[in-house]
């Protein structure tokens, strides 16, 4: 007698990313309460589950949902608005006065859910946030049911959001608290950088995340200026600075991580920390090549993240891990360094075992959360396809992308979001456009 089940996934092929290498063809993927129950051979799904829905995807590759590791979602709203500027003329003289001026719950709530919009639409399933007003942002994650670790952000100036470093530290435990109990939010630490955080707030940083165990996602060696700064007003680099402090360790989220010398990289290998690597904002700031292969030579978790839209300007994965992978090649030398497999593993699984999420997502597994997404690679500039994961990241994009599901429940069908009224988001996004230009 057949089990029933809510949903059986039946793709031409299947990547689980775990176990690593895996191409699974004319294979099918059994989901109940938004769990996944089995991978299994098509031909003997039917005979084994009764499933209450079928998604029949004959020309698709079904792979994890893509996790990024690093952004600043409501800054969707402020995409494009100040190009071709290095980083700190692009924050100080552009992007921290629109922010002063205009930042509310509503500007977060109204950009994040824009930026939800855009990378369901992309098969990003999950996105880990460094912004102001947390609970808003978890409004707009939840009113399309994706999934969000929102960062508890922490700088030592004021903003519309928070006074100081222990008002964003109350506010955030706040909002965590509320939300606790929400099956698809969780939170981290988010200390914006070194230079922008005190060593008293480090340290209560590292004792908090120590006590609540939460990861500590922080901006780090972005730019050689950073590290000339450190150096003159604390005698060290920012890493060796947060050693010091106490914040290295397995929840270290080491963002960007473009200017690190051989005894740094082997540091973070030492004390497992992660790092979310960001091409394209990386090559856009001019801010430099991370050394993502000896990274990923010393075992270094690493993960991608697309950073906001202002400095992207895409929330877009498929670009990411082809800009990692091409960047990674061009600047090691070596052509065979990071192949398609290793770049989809750091767009899922990679970025899950950041946030410590690699139990319920990255990989599609028995006992995982049902978060997948389908590519389909039948299209005239996807053809002929002989192996569908470099197709992943050399040929095919978002546009691409056909279904998506979080947590077993189909969020994109044929490419358009379900419960989400694209007209009035919109007209809203025009709405702040106008402000923003007024």
């Amino acid at each position: 007698m057949s089990e029933p089940i809510d949903l059986l996934i039946e793709p031409r092929w299947l990547i689980p990313v775990e176990p690593h290498g895996v191409v699974l063809e004319d294979h099918a993927v059994a989901v109940s309460a938004g769990n996944i129950v089995d991978i299994l051979p098509a031909k003997e799904a039917l005979g084994r589950y009764q499933p209450a829905q079928r998604a029949t995807l004959p020309q698709q590759v079904l792979i994890p949902g893509l996790v990024n590791l690093h952004t600043h979602a409501a800054m969707a709203l402020l995409r494009g608005i100040a190009d071709d500027l290095p980083l700190m003329d692009w924050l100080k003289t552009r992007i921290w006065p629109a922010e002063a001026k205009h930042v509310s719950a509503a500007f977060v709530r109204d950009g994040t859910l824009l930026a939800c919009a855009e990378m369901l639409r992309g098969g990003i399933t999950c996105f880990n946030d460094m912004y102001f007003f947390p609970e808003a942002a978890a409004e707009a994650a939840q009113s399309l049911g994706m999934r969000a670790v929102l960062g508890m952000v922490i700088i030592e100036f004021p903003t519309a959001y928070a006074t100081d470093a222990d008002d964003y530290i109350s506010k955030g435990l706040a909002v965590r608290d509320r939300l606790r109990g929400e099956p698809l939010i969780s939170f981290c630490m988010a200390p914006h950088a070194p230079y922008t955080v005190a060593d008293k707030t480090f340290e209560r940083i590292a004792t908090l995340s120590a006590q609540l165990d939460l990861p500590i996602h922080v901006h780090l060696h972005e730019t050689s200026g950073e590290i000339g700064q450190s150096l003159a007003q604390h005698g060290t680099r920012p890493l060796d600075r947060l050693q010091r402090l106490g914040l290295l360790g397995p929840g270290l989220i080491g963002v960007h991580a473009v200017h690190l010398d051989e005894p740094e990289i082997a540091l973070l290998a030492e004390n497992n920390c992660a790092v979310a690597h960001c091409p394209t904002s990386n090559m856009k700031l001019a801010s430099g090549a991370a050394p993502i292969a000896k990274l990923s030579k010393q075992g270094v978790r690493i993960g991608l993240g697309t950073d906001g839209a202002a400095s992207n300007n895409r929330l877009d994965l498929f670009q990411e891990m082809r800009h990692a992978g091409l960047l990674a090649k061009v600047s090691s030398g070596d052509a065979a360094v990071l192949n398609a497999h290793e770049l989809l593993r750091m767009a899922t699984l990679g970025g899950a075992s950041a946030v410590g999420l690699d139990d319920r997502i990255g990989s599609i597994q028995a006992g995982k959360a049902a978060d997948v997404c389908a590519i389909r690679l039948d299209a005239l500039e996807t053809s002929p396809c002989f192996d569908p994961a470099s197709h992943l990241v050399y040929t095919a994009g978002r546009e691409h992308v056909t279904h998506v599901w979080v947590n077993g429940v189909l969020q994109v069908e044929n490419g358009l979001l379900r419960g989400c009224d694209t007209a009035r988001l919109l007209d809203t996004v025009n709405l702040w456009q106008n402000k923003l230009t007024a």
